[in-house]
């Protein structure tokens, strides 16, 4: 059944999406893959870039290794350039900051926690930013994205975020509603190293 709604997906050598089945609807663009919600359900379905399928492999390994972990969405279905997962309905913690839902200390703490869940699987969590943590509508935390949580190195994202969480944005002078621009500038700096106190 997946593999018929996979082969209707198509994307081009330069990684644009052509066309797609009607049951699909697109919900996310990233940058290796395109992920759709199954129209009518709670699963989606992330296809990966013809230059990034290795991926699809790396995620479907991780995901496995996360399945006993409610942070996680569970897995149904991989492929050689797919994953079948469930469909996280909320806002990811980029558009609460947009929208001006805030972001709480407990938020935090249970992100934290998640994170450390997964770090006692043997899993080293990476890439943790704020398109990567959800906020569901009933104020649950959950995350995706985890391709990269068994590489090496040490990756000070998620620290880095906690700490400027507490240095600035609960702060009562600090936007709750912030300019999506503003965070896409701060993270071009940030991914560059120019903010001394927050290198990678």
């Amino acid at each position: 059944m997946y593999q018929e709604l996979v082969d209707s997906i198509i994307i081009n050598n330069k990684n644009r999406l052509l066309d797609y089945n009607s049951s699909l609807q697109l919900v996310g663009t990233g940058r290796s893959a395109f992920v759709f919600r199954l129209i009518s359900s709670n699963k989606a379905i992330k296809v990966f870039f013809p230059d990034s399928t290795y991926i699809a492999k790396e995620e479907a390994v991780v995901y496995q290794s996360l399945t006993s972990i409610r942070y996680f969405p569970c897995i149904y279905e991989t492929g050689a350039n797919y994953v079948v997962m469930d469909y996280i309905e909320g806002d990811t913690l980029f558009d609460c900051m947009t929208k001006g839902r805030v972001i709480t200390d407990a938020h935090i703490k249970e992100i934290d926690y998640a994170l450390s869940l997964a770090s006692n699987t043997g899993l080293n969590p990476s890439d943790i930013h704020l398109r990567n943590i959800f906020i569901t509508p009933d104020d649950q935390v959950k995350l995706i994205d985890v391709a990269r949580y068994r590489q090496k190195k040490d990756c000070r994202q998620w620290s880095n975020l906690k700490k400027a969480h507490r240095q600035f944005y609960r702060k009562r002078f600090f936007w709750k509603k912030v300019p999506s621009a503003f965070l896409n500038a701060v993270a071009f700096l940030y991914k560059r190293g120019l903010i001394p106190s927050y290198r990678l």
